[in-house]
């Protein structure tokens, strides 16, 4: 079987694991890939050296700098775009049959639409395109032919987890959160955590914003939001569960009380190598865990009390329009502000809430509302710690 296929964030984790899983694929002869065209923002090193291996037509960079000096870099066959417009160009080549999505932020929503537009299956696991987008993405997707194959973790498995019944037949979906670091820290202390503590995930190593989002439980919140997009159930049936083993990576149950879970060691090549694949699956290398290793599976309900912040993400999904923009930018610059030592922990749901309170309502909302509301969001956020109304008392930073 021989797949075209283009790579927008080709540098990043899932790039390169999807890159990875290409490779192996390949050696075993099950799957023949022709890597199309990739994408990345500025590791133009490592940029090279995927264009050595894999002889992409087409490359995209993050502005026209560095198209200069990837002129300079890469071969004379290889023909180098730049910015959002290159973005978009490549997500929609005739040539590609698949488009994985792995890019980082609000800048991966209009590829996701460019390639739904020409007809693509998107491998997706750029959040903000249906954190941000869902209204968007589904409207276009009505249109035409387009699918999309979810690649996070979570999402992956509820789709696997879909297919033991008929869509009619679901009760809810269950997305499994571990809990972060403070899932057994008293309460009352967790909103004066530090960002030292916050960092300290007891499973894994991520980036700072994925880790703050897990200690706040916001990557749940989003997760909730792309759930309801993917799969198109309502909030009331979307639940999130405590799980801290993480071996369980999300559970549908259907209406006759069966619970259809998806397990495994959290390793993002299974899901990136099944929508690589779908709907076969094939054989791989990678460490299998056996149940008597995991030994026990623990669940827990969620505690709005404790992740707060959670609760203010799912009421933006659910009041919809242009304001799940507005938390997400937000989030974004309250992390900011809280890995700077700035505001306390606790002031990220509190300003979570004060964005949702002040947003200006869209409802069907264009892309420019998106960019708006974000740059608006993210703005709000300074604006509320420059008046004082997140942030420790002035002179009492830590």
């Amino acid at each position: 079987m021989k797949r075209d296929i283009t790579i927008l964030g080709s540098t990043g984790s899932i790039g390169t694991q999807t890159l990875e899983v290409i490779s192996e694929l390949e050696s075993s002869r099950d799957h023949e890939f022709n890597v199309i065209a990739l994408a990345c923002g500025s590791n133009l090193q490592l940029l090279d050296e995927q264009v050595g291996r894999f002889e992409p037509e087409l490359v995209c960079v993050k502005n026209e700098e560095l198209q200069g000096k990837a002129l300079t870099q890469l071969p004379d066959s290889t023909r180098v775009l730049s910015g959002p417009d290159g973005l978009k160009e490549i997500a929609a080549l005739p040539a590609t049959d698949l488009l994985v999505n792995a890019l980082v932020g609000f800048i991966g929503l209009e590829p996701t639409l460019a390639g739904i537009r020409a007809g693509k299956k998107i491998l997706l696991a750029n959040k903000e395109s249906l954190v941000v987008g869902g209204e968007l993405v589904e409207r276009e997707l009505e249109k035409g032919s387009a699918t999309i194959l979810p690649i996070d973790s979570e999402h992956n498995a509820i789709f696997q987890a879909l297919q033991a019944g008929q869509s009619d037949e679901v009760k809810r979906l269950i997305i499994t959160a571990s809990g972060g670091p403070f899932l057994d820290t008293p309460i009352e202390e967790i909103a004066d955590a530090t960002p030292e503590e916050a960092l300290n995930h007891p499973n894994w190593d991520m980036g700072n914003r994925i880790t703050c989002d897990s200690a706040t439980m916001v990557n749940k919140g989003l997760e909730v939001i792309e759930a309801h997009w993917l799969f198109g159930l309502p909030y009331e049936r979307i639940d999130a569960v405590i799980h801290p083993q993480s071996f369980v990576h999300s559970l549908v149950e259907y209406r006759d009380g069966s619970i259809i879970a998806e397990m495994g060691d959290p390793d993002m090549r299974v899901p990136i190598q099944y929508t690589l694949t779908y709907p076969d699956r094939y054989p791989n290398d990678y460490h299998k865990s056996t149940l008597a290793e995991v030994r026990r599976l623990d669940f827990r309900e969620l505690e709005e009390e404790r992740y707060p912040a959670f609760k203010a993400v799912v009421e933006a999904g659910e009041a919809g329009g242009n304001r799940p923009a507005a938390v997400n930018g937000a989030d974004e610059a309250l992390i900011k502000l809280f890995l700077d030592e700035k505001i306390r922990f606790g002031d990220i749901a509190t300003g979570l809430n004060l964005i949702l309170d002040a947003v200006s309502p869209v409802e069907e909302p264009t892309l420019k509302d998106l960019r708006e509301t974000d740059e608006w969001a993210r703005n709000s956020v300074n604006r509320f710690y420059e008046e004082g109304k997140i942030g420790f008392p002035r002179g009492e930073e830590l």
